[in-house]
């Protein structure tokens, strides 16, 4: 798994806009209280072989993490095999000496957990989260990964075809993935390895060989190179037996480790690079200088000035570029601080019709402010809000605390950084700030690049083709391990006793003016999450105006309660608090995470946003031309335009059918707005959820202070629109040239949320899509390494439920991959699961379920769905029971009675041109439209000519 920076590529689409009510507003007090992160307690030892193990005992959960962290990225990529280490993580899952290729699903996500794993430029990181009682059978089998590892040409060859299918849809079929993998890092290094991109290319994954990859784990895979995180329901000394066991006996090799001694030359000048790419809709700009590494001194100061300048809708790019100047669609900075020098960059993603050099000239504005004077004390005092209650949120969950310690120890050399690291924020000063301002982002060293669509390549430039690095492989002259047959394999451990987990029970009560209010404990760590959720979104918007609810939630925190956008974010910020509006299809929701200790100011700020929002008819204008960029934006990606095709083509003649575009959005006023607002925002048309750190009667008085004065109209509830109609399925080509990938969905109609059948639906849909060991992974990724993945979804509505499965493949084998999804809905109504699937997927639901209300935002939100959707909170209590409950033929039957694949819509946007026979043979009777013809606004999906 490789992500790409989030600051660069969350391009927001922006829906609906809701309006006031006459509430005198809650007044905020100003005074909060300083955010603190709990330390995480752990031990650490070493054992004679080399490897770190730190471990981390909480009671309060039935379940354990178990990761291994190794000192390899893609830094270490040999010469000519760029992307190795990350194809190695995926080679990493196949079979050991013991263990058949897969058997690591079986035991994690099989009985109710999960794994996965990430490749960075300085390491690769490898977890699973499972049932606490599993840990023994967890350590014995990363043991055999580490130790006794099966690396055969099949398994290699199938593997990497997926890494290209990552490759293609994470970089090449992403507007601004080249942007930001390939681009930034190498203009911004001349000589250090992390000028190379972690994913790599097709051409260094087409080169590789079977050799390269074994010596590749001999090289870097290493009990000394290696760290050993366990957090959450154990026993110390068992898991220092188990250790012991099962990881002391593997060897050290005698060679030392191979470590990357280049070292980036400190620049002499300034520089310009420019990068074309197709389908750039809106060209980018990033602006780098050369930062130290994680470890150094200033990190912690360059870390807080990141935070000035792009750390939420308060700071300075922000507020120059998107909001004053509206020169942007998004701007950002990094500080990328890597265990050796890295970068600090500031960029922005441009608005409609601005220039890079407007952009450039901003961004350097504000680099100059920041040089010149040091930040505010509330400039400086908001990010350290923001930092450390950033620090308790990862600290929410087992395997957030156990990634903290392992980036400490891996990126700063020890683990006990992720403690001491918070007090080294807060002793920053604002002359710190400035001092590193002046100090790294020199205007004479600094590179600027410049992004732009491929047709504004000057003509007769042709892309610089990297320099050819033919490399032979080196033969490996070691052991080679082979999976034993099946009666001589070791077998796992047996299993402990299992934890029984406590689930939390939720208190409620109805207000005076009718507003429901569910109060449940579920956590220590002080935190908590608000969510009030109203019973109206976008099925409610007028017709030619969709985006109206979506609208109106978005611009729910850009005014409210007398103060204006700026003053809402700064106040959010200073808490460290996260508040939010957001609207879907049938709800909408405001919500807020915050510190318990700063809960109550920021629950009065909620409370503006969510009654007392202002609809200024600049905001807008603003917020609604960032809808429009954005809309541009994602017409350039192939899964964004399925998506938007999706919706005519399934629920044509209902609202759920309709989709925000420019024209629509352009439709809207401040008073439509408002009327929504006031038609739908009342309190006996919703529910407030207080979830986290606090008790039923702390929580029942802050909704009374805050919500108790909302008042209730005389007038009655208008009914919900019907959603029935009688559309034909589609089946539609969309011809995207130059998509780097192409999408393919299948989709249809499916069952609301109080059929009887909605269990049997869930397993269902979890048998046939719901994760890796799914039928459609299995026969798309794993048996053909046609696309990074293959997935379906059940979503189930009040009006009317949906049914999509999706993969992205490479444009050639967009047919294969859409008969494959159709054949493995159509074989599910035929074929009931075996047992063995019915256990593995029941488990994977029962898990997540479970593993959703440990965490204050999952709680909020569970509890708040089943109240918006008029089922009792008890539904927590008797989820498992039910899953468990539905038997093989209730799948089947749910499969042959609503799946049914003659009936589903097909969308399939990608570059045309390399579609051959194959789309043709599986899609004879398509309808095939060129983006350029695309119309969203009609329902034939075509302009008129």
């Amino acid at each position: 798994m490789l992500n790409l920076p989030a600051k660069i590529l969350a391009l927001a689409l922006l829906a609906a806009v809701p309006s006031s009510v006459a509430i005198a507003p809650v007044a905020v007090a100003q005074v909060q209280a300083k955010p603190s992160a709990p330390p995480i307690k752990f031990r650490e030892r070493t054992l004679p072989n080399g490897l770190k193990v730190i471990s981390s005992v909480d009671r309060t959960t039935p379940n354990v993490t178990v990761q291994v962290w190794y000192g390899v990225g893609g830094k270490d990529d040999p010469e000519g095999r760029t992307g190795f280490a990350h194809l190695f993580e995926h080679l990493m899952f196949k079979a050991t000496r013991d263990m058949p290729a897969e058997t690591l699903d079986r035991m994690t996500e099989d009985v109710g957990g999960f794994n996965n794993a990430f490749t960075a430029d300085d390491m690769t990181a490898y977890y699973e989260v499972a049932p606490a009682h599993h840990l023994e059978r967890l350590l014995w089998a990363e043991s055999q990964r580490l130790g006794s590892l099966v690396i055969d040409e099949a398994g290699f060859a199938s593997e990497r075809d997926v890494v290209k299918e990552e490759l293609r849809s994470r970089v090449l079929s992403n507007p601004y993935g080249r942007f930001v993998s390939l681009l930034i890092p190498s203009a911004s290094y001349s000589v250090h390895p992390y000028r190379r991109p972690v994913i790599g290319s097709i051409e260094d994954l087409d080169a590789a060989t079977v050799d390269d990859v074994l010596n590749f784990h001999a090289d870097y895979y290493r009990p000394d190179n290696a760290a050993l995180i366990v957090v959450g329901n154990f026993d110390e000394a068992a898991l220092d037996a188990w250790v012991d066991k099962y990881f002391g006996p593997i060897k050290t090799p005698a060679t030392p480790l191979r470590r990357v001694t280049v070292e980036e030359p400190a620049r002499t000048g300034a520089k310009t690079v420019t990068g074309y790419a197709p389908n750039v809709s809106l060209p980018a700009i990033a602006i780098t200088w050369q930062a130290p590494r994680a470890a150094h001194p200033d990190a912690a100061p360059l870390m807080v000035l990141d935070a000035i300048l792009s750390g939420g809708k308060s700071s300075r790019l922000y507020n120059s570029l998107v909001y004053d100047q509206q020169l942007a669609q998004t701007a950002f900075s990094t500080a990328e601080l890597n265990a050796q020098p890295g970068l600090f960059y500031v960029g922005a993603i441009m608005a409609g019709g601005k220039t890079l050099d407007e952009g450039e000239k901003a961004l350097m504005a504000e680099v100059a402010k920041v040089r010149a004077a040091p930040p505010t004390p509330a400039e400086l005092a908001e990010a350290k809000s923001e930092m450390i209650a950033g620090a308790v949120r990862e600290r929410e969950t087992i395997e957030g605390r156990a990634s903290v310690l392992g980036g400490a120890l891996l990126l700063e050399g020890d683990a006990d950084k992720a403690n001491t690291g918070i007090a080294e924020l807060e002793a920053v000063t604002a002359a710190d700030v400035q001092r590193v301002a002046v100090k790294y982002l020199d205007p004479e060293r600094m590179v600027v690049i410049r992004y732009l669509d491929e047709s504004q390549r000057p003509a007769g430039q042709a892309e610089a083709a990297p320099p050819a690095t033919a490399v032979p492989s080196r033969p490996f002259t070691g052991q080679r391990v082979t999976l034993r047959p099946e009666g001589e394999r070791e077998k796992p451990p047996a299993l402990g006793e299992p934890i029984a987990p406590v689930l939390p029970t939720a208190s409620e009560k109805t207000l005076p003016n009718g507003l429901r209010v569910i109060v449940a404990r579920s956590s220590d760590l002080p935190l908590v999450t608000v969510d009030l959720t109203v019973r109206a979104g976008s099925i409610f918007d007028p017709d030619g105006k969709a985006g109206l609810a979506g609208m109106a939630a978005d611009l729910m925190t850009e005014g409210a309660g007398g103060k204006t956008a700026t003053q809402i974010a700064a106040q959010t910020e200073a808490l460290g608090a996260d508040l939010s509006a957001g609207g879907g299809s049938e709800f909408t929701s405001v919500t807020l995470n915050v510190l318990s200790s700063n809960l109550d100011p920021a629950i009065g700020l909620m409370a503006d946003v969510a009654l007392r929002p202002a609809f200024e008819a600049d905001e807008l204008d603003r917020v609604r031309d960032q809808a429009i960029d954005g809309f541009q934006v994602s017409l350039s990606e192939p899964g964004s335009v399925a998506g938007y095709v999706v919706a005519p083509a399934v629920w044509a003649g209902t609202p759920f059918g309709d989709i925000s575009t420019p024209t629509t959005l352009k439709a809207l006023t401040r008073d439509d707005l408002a009327a929504f607002h006031k038609r739908w925002f009342r309190p006996d048309n919703a529910v407030l959820v207080i979830a986290g750190d606090i008790t039923p009667e702390r929580g029942f008085a802050l909704a009374e202070k805050a919500f108790g004065a909302w008042k209730a109209p005389a007038d009655r509830l208008p009914p919900a629109p019907p959603v029935t109609a009688a559309s034909q399925p589609r089946i539609i080509i969309v011809d995207m040239p130059g998509a780097g990938q192409a999408s393919v969905i299948v989709a249809k109609r499916a069952i609301t949320r109080d059929d009887p059948r909605y269990y049997a639906g869930l397993v269902a849909n979890n048998v046939l899509g719901g994760g890796y060991s799914s039928r459609l992974n299995q026969e798309i990724r794993i048996k053909r390494g046609l696309a990074y993945g293959a997935g379906s979804s059940l979503s189930v509505r009040k009006g009317s439920g949906g049914f999509s499965a999706s993969t992205s493949t490479k444009n050639e084998t967009a047919g294969e991959a859409a008969d494959l999804l159709r054949a493995e809905m159509g074989r599910l109504g035929t074929t009931p699961p075996t047992a063995d699937e019915m256990a593995a997927r029941k488990s994977v639901l029962i898990g997540s379920f479970g593993r959703a209300l440990a965490t204050t935002d999952g709680l909020a939100s569970t509890l708040g769905s089943l109240a918006a959707y008029g089922i009792d909170l008890g539904e927590i209590k008797v989820y498992t029971a039910r899953i468990e409950a539905v038997t093989p033929e209730q799948v089947r039957a749910f499969a042959a009675q609503v799946l049914k694949p003659g009936e589903t819509s097909v969308i399939v946007v990608g570059d045309g041109k390399l579609f051959g026979e194959s789309l043709k043979k599986a899609l004879p009777n398509a309808e095939v439209i060129h983006l350029s013809e695309l119309d969203l606004d009609s329902p034939t999906l075509r302009k008129r000519k």
